[in-house]
């Protein structure tokens, strides 16, 4: 009998931390027989970023692929992550909501839940717990693992004895950003086998490049459940190799019972799945030991390198992983894991483009402060909790104590576009993108988003041309890696490249026409090269108002002959999955408004203007 028991993560963690959760369901189904015949302990599937990249990107229905994948592996646990009161979105939802999901995702086809809280915070965790119970599922709490003054193994040891209080079958040490220690490890799990008397589940990226080392002593002090993810996808931001563990402990009083040649069948092919995603890999999921300081997990670097990549400043990730730590000290060292994560990395990303530490505050930041997703582990910085919400009062409860039952207002607000509860459910979780990925599902008109042939892109003038590649200038040859561009201007635009290592900025005039050779012909032709220009003006004053990052338009607050004072919000925009209030930047009468909820707008242009009164 094996002693060790695996859980696999190749079909979610594995790809939400290397290709930015983009793996479709179909690249998932040829593969499912033969992981069903291994013997893992459970298959992770379902669940943390997966249900929002689904609606978002891949156009698939989220309940649809849980539905295909239990039929597809009849003989698996299929595991989710769940976000306790935060299921799979960004806010707290009403306990009816939070017990329905559960309900749902059990019928569905989910097996395990894996239930965790971003701030550890134990009342958060307990009704997703009863419900899990009540279907008669395997229910895992978590420890959200991290360092910091305010956490220690006496901390840990008490929130397990609460998750074990709660009626937890077993418990997961989620180390989300790969900060554990060997060492740690095994002082963590042996102070945690003294005090529980359920089983002990390690789940370890490998993004420090010390998982593989932590799992050894993991297991040496008492932990039976690990972690590990096919090396197709394994390794660096995402978890420690199946292959490598399964190999390490053959033989050994721990030994798996894996059949390490059946897991390289499942290797050689999705080795050759990730090919087709290769717009979404980053240059940020390997070993990069700056995790021990800025403990970004690896579920979010891919993301985070992507997000920068649209915002045209891939150029600044460095900065951005800088004043991480900063706005977590500010928060009160929250473990970074979803929401957190998303909230602690958006703040960043905007303190950082606007130069201005807290110019610009998410909602999401200031639902933190106020207490609504719970207690934070530390003190909050009370400077910037004035600057963000005022004298706003501090939640003190149970954040979801405060919510009314919510499933009939979504059942009737849903109605022309929901067919079942589980679309409800959907809406619950993305009213906007949900809603618009219903509709567009009922006309049969939804469409993914594209994968590039990298053959064709390496020739094509698009966004995902090459971005590294060498140039030989008078007989020298120099190494260009393209790391982001600056905003589009009149007809200049910066391009931020490395040259052999070194950085430098490159200023590109746009011409609107050239002339190039025409091929085989001995004349010439003329090619056309045009800027995308925007209809809205450019800011000029002080009263044009503008956003930090690209974004979508989800609420309009203003219009034409509004009297507004400054700081009032005008607008709320949502970007990097985070919703952000523009403020006015000075007091007076609102003269145009050039944006309606669902445009996609850009920083460069003047989303709304203000002509002062004084």
């Amino acid at each position: 009998m094996a002693k060790t028991l695996i859980s696999e993560l190749v079909l979610r963690d594995g790809h939400q931390s290397t290709i930015a959760t983009r793996m479709r369901t179909d690249d998932m189904l040829p593969m499912c027989s033969k992981l069903d015949s291994i013997g893992f302990w459970s298959l992770e599937a379902w669940g943390g970023a997966t249900f929002d990249s689904c609606v978002r990107f891949l156009k698939e229905d989220p309940w649809e692929r849980l539905r295909v994948l239990r039929k597809a592996l009849p003989n698996s646990r299929i595991q989710m992550l769940l976000r306790g009161q935060n299921l799979l979105g960004y806010r707290h939802y009403s306990d009816d909501v939070v017990r329905e999901f559960v309900k749902k995702s059990a019928s569905n086809g989910v097996d395990v839940f894996r239930i965790f809280d971003a701030m550890n915070d134990m009342r958060n965790l307990r009704v997703s717990v009863e419900a899990v119970k009540k279907a008669g599922k395997h229910a895992e709490g978590c420890i959200s693992y991290t360092t910091s003054p305010m956490h220690g193994i006496p901390r840990f040891v008490y929130l397990a004895g609460e998750l074990e209080a709660l009626g937890c079958d077993t418990i997961c040490i989620k180390d989300m950003a790969g900060l554990l220690t060997p060492y740690a490890t095994f002082e963590l799990v042996k102070a945690l086998r003294a005090a529980v008397s359920v089983p002990i589940h390690l789940h370890s990226h490998s993004t420090s490049g010390l998982s593989g080392m932590c799992f050894l002593k993991a297991v040496e002090a008492g932990a039976t459940m690990l972690d590990t993810c096919n090396s197709s996808f394994g390794e660096g931001a995402s978890h420690s190799s199946t292959e490598s563990i399964v190999a390490a402990l053959q033989g050994t009083e721990y030994d798996t019972g894996l059949d390490l040649a059946a897991i390289q069948e499942v290797t050689a092919y999705f080795t050759e799945v990730r090919k087709k995603y290769w717009q979404f890999e980053s240059e940020f999921t390997g070993v990069d030991t700056r995790v021990l300081v800025n403990q970004v997990p690896g579920g979010m670097i891919s993301n985070l390198s992507s997000q920068l990549k649209e915002l045209d400043a891939l150029d600044r990730m460095n900065e951005v992983l800088a004043e991480i730590p900063r706005v977590r000290e500010d928060m009160g060292y929250p473990p970074l894991v979803t929401p957190t994560s998303q909230i602690v990395g958006t703040q960043a990303v905007l303190n950082v483009l606007t130069g201005t530490r807290y110019k610009s505050v998410t909602n999401e930041v200031k639902n933190y402060l106020l207490g609504h997703y719970g207690k934070a582990p530390g003190t909050i910085n009370e400077q910037v909790r004035k600057q963000a919400v005022g004298d706003a009062e501090v939640v003190t409860c149970r954040p979801a104590d405060l919510l009314e039952d919510e499933m009939n207002r979504l059942r009737a607000d849903s109605e022309t576009f929901a067919k079942s509860e589980e679309d409800v459910l959907t809406f619950a979780m993305f009213p906007d993108i949900g809603k618009t990925f219903l509709q567009e599902r009922n006309a049969n008109t939804l469409n993914p988003e594209p994968l590039l042939d990298k053959e064709a892109a390496a020739y094509s003038t698009e966004r995902y041309a090459p971005n590294e590649f060498k140039v030989t200038l008078h007989g020298e040859t120099f190494h260009i890696n393209l790391t982001g561009s600056g905003h589009h201007g009149e007809t200049k635009r910066p391009f931020y490249v490395s040259v052999d290592g070194i950085s430098e900025e490159v200023i590109v005039e746009t011409l609107s026409e050239i002339e190039v050779s025409g091929a085989g012909s001995g004349g010439m032709k003329k090619a056309v090269v045009e800027e995308p220009e925007s209809s809205r003006p450019r800011p000029s004053h002080q009263g044009c108002v503008t956003t930090a990052m690209p974004g979508t338009i989800v609420d309009v607050k203003a219009k034409v002959g509004d009297t507004v004072e400054a700081g009032d919000g005008l607008l709320v925009i949502e970007a990097m999955k985070m919703e952000n209030e523009i403020q006015a930047p000075m007091s007076g009468v609102v003269i145009s408004v050039h944006v309606e909820k669902g445009d996609s707008v850009a920083p460069d242009e003047t989303l709304i203007e203000i002509q002062c009164t004084e």
